[in-house]
């Protein structure tokens, strides 16, 4: 129902941008992933980085499952049409390009969905170590794993050949395996899992959940 409601709110963004958001929200399955671990642990106050049109961001605030969300993207056109669907919820925007450095505020959830892979090195090792510092409670991040053989080299190969034309793209394709990941999340002191989250596709997408550990 929230997905639904959620693909409403983007009517008067444009006939392109509702019809995006609604077939994200019906085919990209980290938006049921997500909604249902929030439903599981509350997300309380969420900064969404690379948010795009904000879709995940604001079907968490329609199920009443955050508190309140940041978005975070470079579009500014996605930004806008975020900030429209938003109308009425806990929900605000700030242009960033991550590739100059975001300085994150601290969250109970911090989310970045199909971001880290997009950035080279420096970038990518930056925003984990902003990211870590930033979250109170939980970390949330959709990935590409370069560890799933015909999965992660269709995955690739799609990435790669959407860089000249696609809106959604950032400047690189080059995924750090999971293992590095998240293993700097666990030196950060978080407990971390990893789960497929590529149902009905052919890509090599993962959810990585990292959960700080609780003081003893």
């Amino acid at each position: 129902m929230a997905l639904a409601v959620t693909a409403e709110r983007y009517r008067g963004c444009g006939r392109l941008a509702h019809g995006y958001v609604r077939s994200k929200l019906r085919r990209d399955p980290v938006h049921r992933d997500v909604l249902y671990l929030a439903a599981e642990e509350s997300f309380g106050d969420v900064v969404d980085i690379g948010c795009g049109r904000g879709q995940l961001a604001i079907a968490l605030l329609q199920a009443g499952l955050a508190k309140s969300v940041l978005g975070v993207d470079c579009q500014a056109v996605h930004l806008a049409q975020a900030d429209r669907a938003a109308a009425g919820l806990a929900y605000r925007s700030r242009f960033v390009d991550l590739a100059d450095g975001f300085d994150a505020p601290e969250a109970d959830t911090i989310l970045a969905v199909d971001v880290l892979y997009q950035l080279d090195d420096c970038s990518q090792q930056r925003l984990l170590r902003n990211v870590a510092r930033a979250a109170r409670c939980r970390v949330v991040l959709r990935l590409l794993d370069p560890g799933c053989g015909m999965r992660s080299a269709v995955t690739v190969g799609l990435e790669r050949l959407w860089r000249g034309f696609s809106p959604h793209a950032g400047r690189c394709v080059n995924p750090w395996t999971v293992a590095r990941i998240a293993g700097f999340l666990r030196s950060e002191k978080y407990d971390v899992t990893v789960t497929p989250c590529w149902r009905g596709t052919p890509f090599a997408n993962v959810l990585l959940i990292a959960r700080r550990q609780q003081s003893r």
